[in-house]
């Protein structure tokens, strides 16, 4: 193979050629070249294979696959059979990854970690457990850490607490209790099964700890109930220096919402403005949703109107919390803004603005504006009517529902249309719809429906078919 000095590179030389590229894609053009001059070496296989999965050249490493196949020794080199089945796991191809793993009768710690790796991180958490307990009592094998830290994530994938405690046993007994990357893991795990003192014995014999670490137990006392004992540790992490990152931010945050914690809520904002962490969505979108909690809705509205990059969830704190604060209009205001950036607001966004908005032509160009409507969205302008009184334009809607729209009504939307018809003093309407929801409809009616219908003949002095009703 020929470069550019006009020397010619052999099979040997190939690993210095690549660290003078400094480039996977180069490397592989290099490797083209000499695979077409000369027969490539054990070495220059191996390194080629280990370019392919960055660029998932997955043909590239079918054509070097095929030609270890053809090779005498190079194929059943366990190095080889390592840098394919990652090829194959990097690329998402597991059933030939594993038809390379079957191929060794005797795979070693590297090769079987790289399966479970494999399957672990193509989201096959099973098949990884599986291929961890046929390691464990392989003879001759020794656990690897990478393969035991891929199996706990496995176990939390799975929310198996009993694996997990299993693989912890193995860590150690093979004396890796304090290697940091499988107390993490573990940490992650007990923290997503709710295993707080589990946890926290865990955290508190670490000997070492990083970020991740401090921020898992944050996260597990946040999510799990123990929202001051997470702000107590922030505090302490605080204290001794360890650097923040985004997920300990937002943990600290969502602790703060849950107790109502205003003034830590700012110094933690604070924070993170002074490592440039306040724009970062994720962080945003938390102080959204601890400003609004904490009634300080207008902090909440300026980090927004200074966040750089929005998604559907910080546009969905930010309505939510206008509601909750009694900022009817700019919610409806935020909700055009979100169409407006191509994002599709859920259902309970659209219930909490429709029913809770005191602006009913608010509520209405909303409505208009949403082309694809279901149940929930006829249910909650029809609510939305009663809320004001306004019992004829909900019968109005339902009827253009029934004759301009595939929607079926359920028992929810007829509770709404029952609800507007006695806010608006529509006796004999309301128990007409009643009917109509039994007879035509076949719903079965529950016991707010029935308490609608006795309002409604209340209303009328009709107190003995109240009765008998109630009855």
């Amino acid at each position: 193979m020929k470069l550019q000095t006009g020397l010619f590179v052999s099979g040997t030389a190939f690993s210095n050629a690549i660290a003078e590229t400094n480039s996977i894609k180069k490397s592989l053009f290099l490797f083209s070249h000499l695979f077409s001059s000369e027969k490539p070496d054990l070495h220059t296989i191996q390194i080629a294979l280990k370019a392919c999965p960055g660029l998932k050249a997955l043909d590239f490493g079918n054509i070097i696959h095929a030609f270890v196949r053809k090779s005498d020794g190079i194929g059943r080199n366990l190095f080889t059979g390592s840098a394919l089945i990652e090829l194959y796991s990097k690329c998402g191809k597991m059933d030939n990854a594993v038809q390379v793993f079957e191929e060794f009768h005797e795979p070693d710690t590297v090769l079987w970690t790289t399966i479970i790796t494999g399957y672990e991180q193509n989201r096959y958490p099973i098949q990884a457990l599986d291929y961890f307990a046929r390691l464990a009592i392989a003879e001759g094998v020794t656990l690897d850490p990478i393969a035991l830290v891929s199996a706990v994530s496995a176990c939390t994938k799975l929310l198996n607490l009993k694996a997990g405690r299993s693989v912890h046993g193995y860590m150690i007994m093979l004396g890796l209790q304090n290697n940091l990357s499988l107390l993490n893991s573990l940490l992650n795990l007990y923290g997503k099964m709710g295993s707080v003192n589990a946890a926290s014995n865990l955290f508190m014999i670490m000997e070492e700890k990083d970020v991740i670490s401090w921020g898992s137990m944050i996260a597990c006392y946040g999510h799990h109930g123990c929202p001051e004992e997470a702000l107590n540790l922030f505090n302490e992490m605080v204290a001794i220096g360890i650097e923040l990152n985004v997920i300990v931010l937002f943990s600290a945050l969502q602790a703060c919402k849950a107790t109502y914690n205003l003034e830590q809520g700012i110094k933690i904002h604070k924070l993170a403005v002074g490592i440039k962490l306040d724009s970062d969505i994720l962080v945003s979108t938390a102080l959204i949703d601890m400003y609004m909690n904490c009634c300080s809705p207008d902090d909440a509205i300026e980090v927004f109107d200074k966040m750089p990059d929005r998604d559907a969830f910080c546009y969905s704190a930010l309505m939510h919390g206008c509601v909750q604060n009694g900022k009817a209009c700019k919610s409806i205001q935020s909700l055009a803004n979100m169409l407006a950036d191509d994002f599709q607001p859920d259902c309970f966004d659209l219930v909490q603005i429709l029913t809770a908005c005191s602006d009913l032509d608010g509520s209405i160009a909303v409505f208009t504006g949403i082309g694809d409507r279901d149940v929930v969205i006829w249910s909650s302008m029809l609510a939305a009517y009663g809320y004001h009184g306004k019992g004829r334009e909900a019968l109005e809607l339902f009827h253009q529902m029934i004759k301009h729209s595939s929607v079926r009504p359920n028992d929810v939307l007829f509770l709404s249309l029952l609800s507007a018809c006695s806010h608006a003093g529509l006796v004999q309407e309301g128990i007409e719809m009643f009917n109509t929801m039994v007879k035509d409809y076949n719903l079965t009616p529950n016991p707010k429906h029935y308490a609608m219908v006795v309002n409604l003949l209340s209303r009328i002095g009709e107190l003995d078919k109240a009765m008998g009703f109630i009855n």
